[in-house]
């Protein structure tokens, strides 16, 4: 299978060094020192032009900014071999397959919603796939993305609270940890060893819940006695809503990822 990916920032690479074939890989991008970085560790084919990245390839990954996307299919029509159907994945938050849909007549289109931990292959990506879409090209699309972590595949009008939920929620968990490390700190432990100590406790907290099948809860009965330490930190979590923090969180995420797809659907 030919990949080419328009636009060669940290989420392609993060796919482009875990897909094994990359004989098969074309990275096009404006940065030329971007691309002989790429090609030197990945050995993988780098262009400048966006049209013959497009012409090499079976499926076209979009991973340019939202704003820059229109100027790339703009680009992309003007090539005559456009018509040639292709399977379209676009990872550029916020932009409705409506529009892409709109942008891309004639080829079927995939939305992914991936997310930061996706660097290190502990991602989590959501695909909502256009109507033009086979299985057999979800099937595709499912495989690249597992490369770096789990897929779930959803109806688009999920996606803005999968934004809010996992795309942003890897900020949320690093700011758990930046205070965790503070807490440490304040009471006395070196800085470094506060920062050891609260990253494994939040990735062995999170381990334990996907490996038990426990509900979080359940697992938080268990480290809670009564009158023990730990009820009093969650006291004070429950006094500073904690929870419903948040929640209004992932909420005000996902009301901004629905406001950006209103303005790309208009």
């Amino acid at each position: 299978m030919k990949i080419a990916f328009i636009g060669a920032g940290k989420m392609a690479e993060a796919l482009i060094a875990r897909l094994t074939d990359r004989k098969n890989i074309v990275a096009a991008d404006v940065s030329r020192a971007r691309l002989r970085f790429l090609s030197a560790k990945y050995k993988v084919k780098a262009l400048t032009d966006n049209r013959a990245a497009f012409a090499s390839a079976e499926v076209v990954i979009l991973a340019v900014k939202p704003q820059q996307l229109t100027g790339v299919l703009d680009e992309l029509n003007s090539n005559f071999e456009f018509r040639i159907s292709k399977l379209f994945i676009s990872i550029a938050a916020g932009i409705p397959l409506s529009y892409l849909q709109k942008k891309l007549p004639g080829h079927s289109v995939i939305r992914a919603m991936p997310n930061n931990p996706c660097l290190v292959g502990a991602g989590m990506t959501a695909l909502a796939k256009g109507g033009r879409v086979t299985g057999r090209e979800l099937r595709i699309a499912r495989k690249i993305f597992e490369q770096v972590g789990e897929v779930v595949t959803v109806p688009e009008k999920w996606l803005d609270a999968v934004t809010g939920l996992s795309g942003s929620g890897p900020a949320y968990v690093y700011q758990l940890i930046e205070a965790m490390t503070a807490g440490g700190a304040r009471l006395g432990l070196p800085r470094k060893l506060a920062a050891k100590l609260a990253v494994q406790t939040v990735f062995g907290a999170a381990a334990a819940v996907k490996a038990t099948g426990r509900e979080p809860a359940e697992l938080r009965a268990m480290v809670t006695s009564p009158g023990g330490t730990t009820i009093e930190g969650l006291n004070v979590l429950a006094r500073r809503r904690f929870s419903g923090a948040v929640i209004e969180a992932i909420a005000a995420a996902a009301k901004k990822s629905r406001a950006l797809a209103r303005q790309w659907a208009v």
